[in-house]
This record gives C-alpha cells, sequence and structure tokens, in this order.
C-alpha cells in the first residue's frame, strides 16, 4: 500500500511528462492531479489511508494517525516551517508543470506530429 501510495504522488508530478510519450496516460492523469490538488488544497481524504490502515489491522499492526504523507513523507514534503502558502505554491507548481506538458501535446498534435500511442 506504501508503494501504491507513493507511486500515486510520483504519477501526479510526473505523469504530464509520460503522457507526452504515452498519449493514453492522460485519461489517467487528468483525474489524479485533480484529486491531488483537491487533497491538497481542500483537504480532501485519500481513499487508500483508510485503506491501508484497515489492512494494518488486519495485519495486528496499529494504525496510523493522520494521512499518509504525514506518516510516511511528511518531513520530506512538509519540511518544519511550511505555511499554508508554500502548500499552494506547491500545487501550482504541479498544475503548471502538468499544463505545460499538456500544452506541448497539443501542440504537437495541431503540428500533426504523431506521439506515440504504446
Amino acid at each position: 500500500m506504501v508503494v501504491l501510495h507513493a507511486a500515486f504522488v510520483v504519477f501526479v508530478v510526473i505523469g504530464g511528462l509520460l503522457a507526452l510519450r504515452w498519449r493514453r496516460l492522460i485519461w489517467l492523469h487528468v483525474p489524479a492531479v485533480v484529486w491531488a490538488v483537491a487533497i491538497e488544497v481542500i483537504g480532501f481524504e485519500c481513499p487508500l489511508t483508510p485503506l491501508e490502515n484497515a489492512l494494518r489491522v488486519r495485519a495486528g499492526e496499529t494504525p496510523y494517525s493522520g494521512t499518509f504523507i504525514e506518516h510516511h513523507l511528511l518531513r520530506l514534503l512538509y519540511p518544519a516551517g511550511l505555511t499554508r502558502s508554500m502548500q499552494y505554491a506547491f500545487a501550482a507548481i504541479v498544475v503548471v508543470a502538468n499544463v505545460v506538458a499538456y500544452w506541448l501535446l497539443w501542440r504537437q498534435a495541431r503540428r500533426g506530429g504523431r506521439l506515440a500511442n504504446h
């Protein structure tokens, strides 16, 4: 479950670049970005966190409180001194990076260029 969570985070960040190579990923990536931004900005809970905790309980372990990010990646993604404004900035960086990647896709498609469709 930890690997799945981490893979989701990585996919949100670099999925637009992957879509430059594999166009069909757009259909997975755009909803993933929307969900991740909603989690970051609005405070929605990722459904993987309660699932991970339920699996921990079934395995006889103690569930953790808070989110996956807080438990596993807090120090890396949310260092001491992180402010809400910085969180908004990070969310904006993810959105801008992906808008640029999708703009490149659009530009290439408009020019009639073929992208790999693997």
